[in-house]
């Protein structure tokens, strides 16, 4: 029975994969099964797929019709290429990494990727922000619209927004601030090679989660509200003059667009941010698998946006009919008018 034991252990010892098998300080290997492994990889490409091709569709029809060259086209453009960068940067070799479990790419990539990583989903989040923002003059201020949102100061909300998304993103990961005070533990019990995780100490995942979520989500939510409640006013204020039922029928979309923003947002933000806040505080006791199936949450944001911010508007619809027809390519195709004035 004893030597069936150890030779129980040896098996076991034996079975024990290593991501670089001829590298000191290598970190240990997770295999899934080959038909999980397959699942991981046409799931994740498809989605992948989906924000590339949601947010290209996006974007073609803002810069190639002159009538979309509006303030508002321009902050819904912003979302669409950090939502477009993240498919195309991030998602993949996320992807790689999600299946095999160990990072193939370098540590300077790593800390490339990470800071992309950051960057592109903070500057979706802030964008948001902005469209709310515009949509709070739009409704709630409407005489004071065209002066207080123009295309300068629109400019401005997306400087704002990519500066701080990038100073946020490369500055933490690459000065190390997401470690520091903790190098120590971190470079004994985390690191290893063929890891690449956004480890963080208690102040940084504070800090950064209050910057790239936990304001502009609040604000987002209050904005929002307020748009609710006053377009709910408005309305009312109406209801003797218009007809009932097209007053109950805006009423109805405007909530229901309203819920499918905030829902979306909050749905597959909040886990994460969540998680990420409180890690360091319980000492990052939280279930890898866990963590990184609430990033791969966050993600599916940026393949759901086209659809929130885009398929709302009847341009859109349109231009994609254009788009897939190939009208988009004849002469003069960017003057027509994809809805009336």
């Amino acid at each position: 029975d004893q030597r069936k034991g150890i030779h129980i252990k040896a098996d076991i010892v034996e079975n024990i994969l290593l991501c670089f098998e001829s590298v000191n300080g290598s970190c240990k290997r997770s295999i899934f099964p080959p038909t999980i492994r397959v699942l991981l990889y046409l799931l994740l490409g498809s989605m992948s797929v989906l924000t590339v091709c949601g947010n290209l569709l996006v974007i073609i029809p803002i810069i190639h019709f002159k009538q979309l060259h509006t303030p508002t086209n321009y902050l819904i453009l912003s979302l669409a290429v950090s939502d477009l960068l993240l498919g195309v940067l991030v998602m993949p070799p996320s992807m790689v990494y999600s299946a095999e479990s160990c990072w193939y790419f370098g540590d300077l990539f790593c800390k490339i990727y990470t800071s992309t990583d950051v960057m592109l989903c903070t500057a979706s989040i802030l964008n948001l922000c902005f469209i709310s923002i515009d949509r709070y003059y739009a409704v709630c201020r409407p005489l004071l619209y065209r002066t207080k949102i123009t295309v300068h100061v629109v400019l401005i909300m997306m400087l704002v927004t990519w500066t701080v998304s990038a100073v946020v993103g490369f500055c933490m990961i690459f000065l190390e601030l997401n470690i520091w005070g903790i190098e120590d533990f971190y470079y004994k019990n985390v690191a290893c090679e063929g890891e690449c995780i956004l480890f963080q100490n208690k102040v940084s995942s504070t800090v950064s989660s209050v910057i790239s979520f936990y304001i502009p989500g609040v604000g987002m939510l209050s904005i929002y509200l307020k748009i609710f409640l006053i377009a709910q006013r408005q309305a009312r204020s109406i209801q003797g003059t218009t007809n009932q039922n097209s007053v109950g029928k805006s009423q109805r979309k405007a909530t229901k667009t309203l819920a499918v923003i905030m829902g979306v947002f909050l749905s597959f933000w909040t886990p994460f941010f969540v998680v990420n806040c409180i890690d360091p505080f319980i000492s990052y006791s939280t279930p890898p698998v866990l963590f990184v199936t609430f990033v791969w949450i966050g993600y599916l944001n940026s393949t759901i946006n086209p659809m929130v911010y885009a398929f709302f508007y009847s341009w859109f619809r349109r231009a994609f009919r254009m788009i897939i027809s190939g009208k988009i390519f004849q002469p003069d195709s960017s003057i027509i008018q994809l809805f009336s004035e």
